[in-house]
């Protein structure tokens, strides 16, 4: 029985515990303790309750396989308890690995656990991260890095993620699967993937017309799609159409058109059985090869690579 001790300071974020403690609950072979650093059985929260049945860190007895520590305001306040810090420190060396999801990073740079490795946490604090370790290589993009036996992971659900790689870790893919599966999550994303999500970007969108142009785009993908294209729908000159895509979206046209194709070719590669050439024609990509190398410029993985990993099981796919 592998050990799985998920501990934080206080008020932690609840989803960073939740996310984890759902995951591995959900497959044999793992005790999961929930722990926090001072008296009594139970975590506060962020959201002002706490979670109870939690076991003080010196209580805890007999070898931690997996030390999972999660973030939120407690460890967001830059504010490290000596005591809690050198437990980190001596019970990270003796795991067999360490995970911090979120700005649970910040625990473990202060515990000396991320000097020269490569790291991530949520977005909004890589820099600061970054600034305040500076032995520690920040990559601000991914979802979640492994560096040895040490994982970090960005924000909130990127620790589900983290989480079921953990699990494919232990167990492969299919059961990584299954419990991805049985949480009703979309897929399970690779850390290479960028946490600045194609998704996000788009709805995130606060015009309009902007809204309703995209839309329009996604029942025209195989169109195409041009700036001057655009721009005539939107009623606008090519370059002023250009500065508000950049201001609403952080993309350029051309950047923007090529996340919604792929983000059109992954729902379709998640829940068809259509084979890439067919699946490129449809997204309006000239070919499968420009899908491929439009896959690796956006989310750092091959159409063919995505395939692998999202529908393995499958037969019959034209890579």
């Amino acid at each position: 029985m592998r050990k799985v001790v998920i501990v934080g300071p206080p008020p932690v974020q609840i989803l960073d515990v939740a996310g984890p403690l759902e995951v591995f609950s959900n497959v044999p072979g793992y005790e999961v303790q929930l722990a926090h650093p001072g008296d009594g059985d139970t975590l506060p929260t962020h959201r002002g309750f706490g979670l109870t049945n939690a076991i003080p860190i010196h209580e805890i007895s007999g070898r931690i396989d997996t030390l999972i520590v999660v973030g939120g305001p407690g460890a967001e306040n830059g504010i490290y308890d000596k005591d809690f810090i050198a437990w980190i420190g001596e019970a990270g060396a003796k795991a067999r690995r360490v995970a911090a999801i979120c700005t649970g990073a910040f625990l473990l740079a202060q515990a000396g656990l991320l000097n020269g490795r490569n790291a991530v946490t949520h977005w909004n604090f890589c820099d600061r991260l970054a600034k305040e370790f500076p032995e520690v290589t920040v990559k601000a993009e991914s979802i979640f890095l492994k560096d040895g036996p040490i994982y970090t992971s960005a924000g909130i659900t990127a620790g589900i993620d983290l989480c079921l790689a953990l699990i494919e870790e232990d167990h492969g893919h299919e059961a990584a699967l299954r419990v991805a599966r049985f949480l009703v999550m979309f897929l399970v994303r690779p850390g290479g993937q960028s946490q600045y999500s194609h998704m996000l970007s788009h709805q995130a969108v606060t015009s309009q017309p902007l809204r309703e142009l995209q839309v329009w785009m996604l029942e025209h993908l195989r169109e195409d799609l041009t700036v001057e294209k655009l721009a005539e729908r939107m009623g606008m000159s090519a370059r002023n159409f250009t500065r508000v895509c950049l201001r609403e979206t952080r993309m350029n046209p051309g950047q923007f058109v090529d996340r919604m194709r792929v983000e059109a070719a992954q729902q379709m590669i998640d829940s068809s059985s259509m084979g890439l050439k067919e699946i490129a024609d449809a997204c309006g990509f000239r070919s499968a090869d420009a899908m491929r190398r439009t896959f690796l410029r956006v989310l750092g993985v091959t159409a063919g690579e995505y395939v692998n990993r999202f529908r393995r099981s499958s037969t019959g796919i034209n890579k």
